[in-house]
C-alpha cells in the first residue's frame, strides 16, 4: 500500500525551489573556490606560511566535500518529489511533518525514527 504524502502541490513546490536554489548557490561556491585554487599563484617561500596556506585549502576542500554530499542528498530530494515520495519516512512508512522538512530539507525519516536510530546509534557506541 502506498502512502499519499500530506503537503500540497504548491508546498511541495516550494521545497523544489529551495532545493534548487541551495544547489545553485553550493555550486557557485565549488567553482569559486576551484577558480581562486586554479588563479592563485602564490609563492611563499616562508615554510610556515606555505603550511599555513596548505592548512586553509584542504580545510576549504573538506567543506567543498560535505557541500558535494549535500547536494546529492538535495538532489535525490528533488526525485522524491517528483515520484510522490517526498516527505515520507523510509522507515515506518508515516508522513515526514512539515516543520522538521522546513529545519532539514534533505531528510528521509520522521522525527520519532529519528530519534529512535539516534538514541540505538549512542547505545551502541557508533
Amino acid at each position: 500500500m502506498e502512502k499519499q504524502v500530506n503537503l500540497k502541490p504548491e508546498k511541495l513546490e516550494m521545497f523544489r525551489k529551495m532545493l534548487k536554489q541551495k544547489i545553485n548557490e553550493l555550486l557557485n561556491e565549488a567553482e569559486k573556490t576551484v577558480s581562486q585554487m586554479t588563479d592563485a599563484k602564490e609563492n611563499y617561500p616562508d615554510p610556515t606560511d606555505r603550511a599555513s596556506l596548505e592548512a586553509d585549502r584542504n580545510f576549504e576542500l573538506r567543506i567543498r566535500d560535505r557541500e558535494r554530499k549535500l547536494i546529492v542528498k538535495m538532489q535525490e530530494a528533488i526525485k522524491r518529489i517528483d515520484d510522490g515520495t517526498y516527505g515520507i519516512c523510509d522507515v515506518c512508512g508515516g508522513p515526514i511533518s512539515e516543520k522538521r522538512l522546513m529545519a532539514r530539507p534533505v531528510t528521509t525519516e520522521c522525527i520519532e525514527c529519528k530519534t529512535k536510530q539516534e538514541k540505538l546509534e549512542k547505545i551502541k557506541g557508533e
